[in-house]
């Protein structure tokens, strides 16, 4: 799943993908200031620790993160990020397949694994006394992977199930699926996290020792630790489970820039649910390396906090004004939604989704839509629908600091898409600064037909063995595994 800085709980069900625990994972935001570490250091063999010591449970997270996901995948082997994180259970050189997860249980932890756009990560939580077991269970994966013929031909076709269950038989995840392959031309950013079910079928095991030889280096990880934890007893555990791992040259990694677009782009679905819906797609930046430094004098920075609060603006659910005219006042729309992907190496979408209510049709809906945006980019927004914006980023800030989980992700997201800690500070000091001319500027100068990608969803008729359609979440999506 690409993740926006203020990712909506909706966003969860996206493209098919979000399981479990990961759901919960998966939502941080740039809003939730991400303090400094207590240790942030990178060893020898370029492997960056960050530790975040927090005294308030006896729990430890440990996280790896890999810098590779589906935007580094080529034509032809796409799926191959999402296979090799499920192949990560299936046994190494000491242990048997499931015997990691089992180990995890048995010191009574919890653990997952999920990849995305830009990264793939894994994760154990577990009591602190447990922490430096888990840490050398990692980092035997992470070395010593046995990549087994047998286990790789039962893995893919439990993928290829999860893509047939998750985004064929889903009406959202399909549409977002179709409306993101139809925006991008060039960019990998195009390809679904999981794969097109025609490369899933034509991978082989030599493909992913492939990807697992060339990305899993210790050059290209992130390990935060976070918790009831000693930060210099974690470098030292560091050293010893993750020292010895030879740093290898990695591959240049191609821009492979987008064209611009130069004209709206319209595609149509149709499959079993209950409801039409219309999904809209306008090219927006995003949080990578390229964009430069956050502050309140950078252009480019404030254009990106305006595009978020501009999505709290038009979905916020009691006052975002195409909740209050579409939803509440006409009933014209069973649900809205809108946002923006946040953080990302590639390039990104601002999305707006709308359900139709029975009888509406698609059409009207984007005309109302666009009039509310035109209604922005004329008269801007008045004071107190700014301070609101304002308060509930403080108050989100607050309560996400509280979560072990927020700080780490946020974190390793940050550094992964080239960007710094810092950003987390300087997001929040151009917020305060944002006012209604910045909105009127990104509502016009971004929310044009020639960056538009719009599909429409058309419902065709249940029968015994379709799933029911669900109101579409069209915001990228992580791909999650439960093992």
């Amino acid at each position: 799943m690409t993740i926006g800085f203020r990712f909506k709980a909706r966003a969860q069900r996206a493209a098919g993908v979000i399981v479990g625990l990961i759901g919960a994972l998966l939502t941080p935001t740039l809003w939730a200031s991400t303090s400094q570490p207590t240790l942030d250091q990178t060893l020898a063999n370029g492997l960056r620790v960050l530790v975040y010591e927090n005294r308030r449970a006896p729990t430890a997270l440990h996280m790896v993160w890999v810098k590779a996901g589906s935007i580094d995948e080529s034509s032809g082997a796409t799926g191959l990020a999402h296979v090799l994180e499920h192949m990560m259970f299936k046994g190494t050189k000491t242990l048997a397949p499931g015997e990691f997860s089992r180990r995890i249980a048995a010191l009574g932890g919890r653990e997952n694994a999920f990849t995305a756009k830009d990264y793939t990560g894994y994760f154990q939580q577990v009591h602190r006394d447990s922490l430096r077991e888990v840490m050398r269970l990692e980092a035997q994966r992470q070395r010593f992977l046995k990549i087994d013929e047998a286990e790789f031909k039962k893995e893919i076709q439990v993928v290829m199930e999860e893509r047939r269950l998750r985004t064929d038989d889903n009406p959202s995840s399909l549409a977002h699926e179709m409306l993101v392959s139809q925006a991008f031309q060039a960019s990998p950013v195009r390809n679904p996290i999981i794969g097109w079910m025609n490369d899933l079928e034509n991978l082989t095991i030599h493909d992913v020792r492939q990807w697992y030889s060339t990305w899993y280096a210790p050059n290209n990880l992130i390990l935060v630790v976070a918790g009831d934890v000693k930060a210099q007893e974690v470098l030292a555990w560091a050293k010893e489970f993750y020292g010895s791992m030879k740093a290898r040259p990695l591959p240049t990694r191609k821009p492979q820039s987008e064209p611009e677009q130069n004209g709206v782009r319209r595609v149509a679905l149709k499959a079993p649910a209950q409801n039409a819906f219309l999904m809209l797609a306008y090219k927006a930046p995003t949080l990578r390396e390229s964009l430069g430094p956050l502050g309140v004098t950078h252009a480019a920075s404030r254009d990106l906090v305006a595009l978020d609060v501009l999505s709290t603006l038009l979905d916020d659910p009691g006052t975002g004004r195409l909740t209050k005219r579409l939803v509440q006042q006409e009933r014209s729309a069973i649900s809205v939604g809108a946002g923006s992907e946040g953080i990302s190496r590639g390039p990104g979408l601002f999305y707006i989704d709308v359900t139709a209510s029975p009888g509406v049709t698609l059409p009207s809906l984007e005309a109302k839509v666009k009039q509310e945006i035109a209604r922005i980019a004329k008269d801007g927004v008045d004071e107190q629908e700014l301070t609101r914006v304002k308060r509930q980023a403080k108050a989100s800030q607050v309560f996400r600091q509280d979560s072990a989980f927020s700080l780490a992700m946020e974190a390793a997201r940050l550094l992964l898409a080239g960007r710094t800690l810092a950003d987390s500070d300087a997001w929040l000091t151009v917020l305060e600064d944002i006012r209604s001319d910045d909105l009127k500027r990104v509502a016009a100068r971004y929310f044009i037909d020639d960056q538009l990608t719009a599909l429409e969803f058309e419902p065709l008729p249940l029968d015994g063995s379709a799933k029911r359609g669900k109101a579409p979440s069209a915001f990228g999506a992580s791909t999650g595994t439960r093992h």
